[in-house]
Parts: structure tokens; C-alpha cells; sequence
């Protein structure tokens, strides 16, 4: 569900508060705050975010010039595809560039009478979603400022004519004249701000790209790409199950789930101490993840935690917990009644049934007794690891928070104990 974002006005109130008013002219006069946020041709003196470091008041003005490159605004020996790799590199390396990132990218996105520059420049704020979030300050701001644009096509398509006939009435006997463009080229507006939105608000919790490796080439693609094909991670069920219709077509279960699950098992991960406890590797975990989002798994694997990890975040980042939301409460309510809780999971949709007792026969191998004692991963450690995976509490109380995520391990608990899951074997 959509959340309401700030107002208009609360949007200006915090601009006023922030931004680094910038000047023109021989008299310095200050630019407004509706100059200071609409596209800008040239470059930049200062950051448009207030700063003391001066580190960043460098790297902000040379970051405004890779904005422009990105777009096709300014000219570059580099393609967009390094371009954006050094933009998304400076800002993941140094957090106080990350905002300052977005409040230029919402400049250069406001009154932009080149439809593809527009374009590109929301596929940039798409791309650098997929590595860091915004200040929480800041995240407000920019929520609004996506959520402003999920229907916003036509509104678009009206304020470029209406700009480029203000210019050229302007301008009618200027020789020099930027290239306008009010054809669609590409992808809607629309799509590119519902993509953002939703990877802003994942974003926001997750914190984005973990790890000591830089981002990659791949990375960058990897993230465009994701625009229009979804990843498997952090889509629905329902989303995945559509994708792989055409590879799989004769899959009752997501492909990701049932092969990273094998990778686990294939690489001894039933008798490895400390299995889903111990994270593999970040950046080996970020490396796998890529090739599973190309329906690869590389033949090099050997550590059974790097697959185990991935398989953790698989089912965390799910749209929607593959135990739905609106089974909750009956959840926590029969953490210690084995047939009630047994009577939940008969009570989910058919595709959140197979996907958790898949899950349910994944995890009793690992509850078997000559495992436990190899993994020192007995039903209780399992249970403890994996119930924040399966279930989502929505309370903001702490007091609450603590006492249900007690109720949800004991919950899991109770279905790798009773669960009859014998119709998963053989089961994809």
C-alpha cells in the first residue's frame, strides 16, 4: 500500500531549511528555490545541499557534471554505462554524497524539456536506489517527491510543450537552441517513478549493497535491467512464477527457491557447523545473487553457507511474506498448539502453501538428529534463523516486537515438528 507522502508545502519548508541557495550575476543575487530545483544546462559552483565537509563540496560539483552526462546533457568520452558506475561508486563509498546525489537528480528532473534526458535521468535515481537509500531526512522528501509522478504522463507531456513554447517565444532568434524532444523515447515517466518508489521503500530498510567490493559494471546493468524485468528478489510470488512460465513452465514451485535449497544440500550443508546461522561471504553472497537473477548457478560453489545466506534473503525480501499478512495474528495465536498451527498453513493460498512446506521439508533434513549433531543446529536454532524470514510483524511497539518474534519461532517451531511434508519429495 501506498503511504501518504509530506505536503506540497511541507516539501518547500524543508527546501527552504536545506538547500544551499546558490547565486548569478555580478550582484550575487540569490536564485530562487523553483530555479534551484528545475533543470540547469550549466554547472555548479557549491552542492545544493547544505555542507561544512569539504570533501563533498568538491565531489558534489563534479558529481552535478556526471548527472549531466548521464542524461546526454553534457558531452563524454565515457559511456553511460561507467558514467553511472563512477556517479553510484562516489556515493557508495562516501554517505554524505547520497542525498546530494538525489536533490540533483530531482533538479534535473524538473522542468526537463527533453524527454529522453528525463528518462535517463530517472533511470539514474532507479539505478542508485539499488545500492544506497537516502538520509532519513531526506527520504521524505524524496518519497514525495517520487510519488508525485506515479500518474503523472500526460501532465508531463502537457508542461514540455508548454516550456518549449515559453522558450522558443524567448529564444525565437537565438542560433543556440538545446534540442527539444516531447516524443516519448523509452519508457514512461511513470513507470520509472512506480520502480523508484518501490525501491525506495525497500531500500530504506534494507540499506542497500553490503560488502567491501565496489559496484560493478554488472551491477550497474543488472540494476537498469531490473526497471523492466523484475529480479527475483523482492518480488511476489505470483511475479515469479510469471517470469519463469516460459523456462519452467511445468514448475509448482519458484525455481530460485528449489535451487538454491539443492546448492545448500549439494554442498554438505546438512552436516556444516553453524548452517544459516554463519553468513557466507557478502560479497560472494552479492556475486551469486547476480547469477541466480540470470537463472544461472555457477558450477564453482563450494562453501554451502554462500547459497544458504542467499536463500535467507531470497524469502526476506519477498513483496509479501510467504506467510501472508492476513494470517498473522492466527499465527502468533497457535504458536504452542501443533494441529492449530498445522490448520494455518491449510488455510494459505495453494502457491504460499507449497512454497512454506517446501520450505517446512528443507528444514526437518536439517532437524534430523545425526545432523544436529554436525551443525549444532537443533529445531530451536532453525526456528530462531528462520521465522524472521517467514513472518512480518507490523508493529512499530518494541514491548510488542520482542514478545511476537518469541511467538513466531515457536510458531515455526511447531510446523518442522508436526508438519507432514512428505508430498514436497520429488515435488519442483
Amino acid at each position: 500500500t501506498l503511504r501518504k507522502p509530506i505536503s506540497q508545502s511541507s516539501m518547500a519548508d524543508w527546501a527552504s531549511k536545506n538547500l544551499n541557495m546558490h547565486t548569478q550575476g555580478i550582484f550575487r543575487r540569490r536564485i530562487s528555490i523553483s530555479n534551484m530545483l528545475s533543470w540547469n544546462g550549466g554547472s555548479i559552483k557549491k552542492p545544493m545541499l547544505i555542507t561544512s565537509n569539504r570533501a563533498i563540496k568538491k565531489e558534489a560539483c563534479e558529481m552535478f557534471k556526471l548527472v549531466q552526462s548521464y542524461m546526454g546533457d553534457r558531452q563524454t568520452r565515457m559511456d553511460r554505462n561507467h558514467v553511472a558506475l563512477v556517479t553510484v561508486t562516489k556515493c557508495w563509498s562516501m554517505q554524505g554524497l547520497r542525498d546530494e546525489l538525489y536533490i540533483q537528480l530531482i533538479r534535473q528532473t524538473t522542468d526537463n524539456t527533453c524527454y529522453r534526458s528525463l528518462a535517463w535521468g530517472w533511470e539514474l535515481m532507479a539505478i542508485s536506489l539499488a545500492f544506497f537509500s537516502p538520509s532519513p531526512k531526506f527520504q521524505s522528501y524524496l518519497e514525495g517527491y517520487i510519488y508525485r509522478h506515479l500518474d503523472s504522463d500526460e501532465n508531463i507531456a502537457q508542461r514540455i510543450k508548454e516550456l518549449v513554447d515559453l522558450k522558443n517565444k524567448k529564444n525565437s532568434k537565438s542560433r543556440k537552441k538545446r534540442k527539444q524532444n516531447t516524443e516519448d523515447e523509452g519508457l514512461p515517466i511513470s513507470t520509472y517513478a512506480k520502480y523508484c518508489y518501490r525501491k525506495l521503500q525497500k531500500v530504506a530498510v534494507t540499506g542497500g549493497k553490503k560488502g567491501l567490493r565496489k559496484p560493478t559494471v554488472e551491477e550497474i546493468t543488472h540494476a537498469r535491467n531490473a526497471i523492466v524485468t523484475p529480479s527475483l528478489f523482492g518480488s511476489s510470488l505470483e511475479e515469479i512464477m510469471l517470469r519463469q512460465q516460459d523456462m519452467y513452465p511445468g514448475n509448482k514451485l519458484p525455481w530460485v527457491q528449489t535451487q538454491l535449497s539443492q546448492q545448500v544440500l549439494a554442498l554438505g550443508g546438512e552436516q556444516t557447523e553453524g548452517i544459516f546461522r554463519i553468513p557466507g561471504d557478502i560479497d560472494e553472497v552479492n556475486a551469486l545473487k547476480l547469477q541466480v537473477d540470470q537463472w544461472r548457478i555457477p558450477g564453482s560453489l563450494s562453501d554451502p553457507n554462500i547459497p544458504a545466506s542467499l536463500l535467507k534473503l531470497w524469502y526476506r525480501e519477498l513483496e509479501e511474506p510467504v506467510i501472508p499478512q492476513q494470517f498473522y495474528k492466527e499465527c502468533i495465536s497457535n504458536y504452542e498448539n501443533p494441529d492449530a498451527a498445522v490448520a494455518v498453513v491449510q488455510l494459505l493460498p495453494e502457491l504460499n502453501r507449497l512454497v512454506l512446506c517446501y520450505l517446512i521439508h528443507f528444514l526437518q533434513i536439517f532437524a534430523q538428529p545425526s545432523n544436529v549433531g554436525r551443525t549444532k543446529m537443533d529445531v530451536n536454532n532453525l526456528a530462531m534463523v528462520m521465522a524472521p524470514n517467514c513472518l512480518r510483524c507490523q508493529s512499530d511497539d518494541p514491548r510488542v516486537i520482542f514478545e511476537n518474534t518469541r511467538k513466531e519461532m515457536s510458531f515455526l517451531r511447531m510446523l518442522i515438528v508436526h508438519l507432514d511434508t512428505s508430498f514436497i519429495k520429488g515435488l519442483v
